[in-house]
């Protein structure tokens, strides 16, 4: 049983850049591509306001959340420094050039997360992030 499903080419993630996957009944899930053709996946939600982390900009393995300038790690989900926080990560696979991520994590990871929250939503995410 294939437990990735895929998702796009990876020219269709602009380097540098994102693309956000939509899932039913959950937030989105944000694609990011390095300047290396590395690809990472995170909640669409910074942890501080909920901000939609694919709007932000990508530096070498790191995004800004678009809304108050938090820096999260690509690669653990982790927020910089002073700031606290973490957003959940997906698995990611690149095979032949076509992006996957994994079947289960799709279904499970932030789906009670569904609406944005005032206020800081670190706290929500908290439980996925120490995976």
């Amino acid at each position: 049983m294939n437990d990735w499903t895929e998702i796009c080419p990876l020219d269709d993630i602009p380097v540098l850049g994102s693309r956000r996957v939509q899932r039913v009944d959950a937030p989105a899930v944000a694609l990011f591509r390095t300047r290396d053709d590395r690809v990472f996946a995170l909640l669409d939600r910074c942890p501080h306001k909920g901000g939609p982390l694919s709007q932000g900009l990508v530096h070498g393995e790191a995004v800004s959340c678009p809304l108050h300038g938090q820096i999260v790690g690509l690669a653990d989900g982790r927020v910089q420094a002073p700031d606290e926080g973490c957003v959940p990560r997906f698995e990611v696979q690149v095979l032949d050039g076509i992006v996957s991520l994994r079947r289960g994590e799709l279904e499970e990871l932030g789906v009670e997360l569904a609406a944005p929250v005032a206020g800081p939503a670190w706290r929500l995410a908290r439980a996925a992030c120490s995976r």
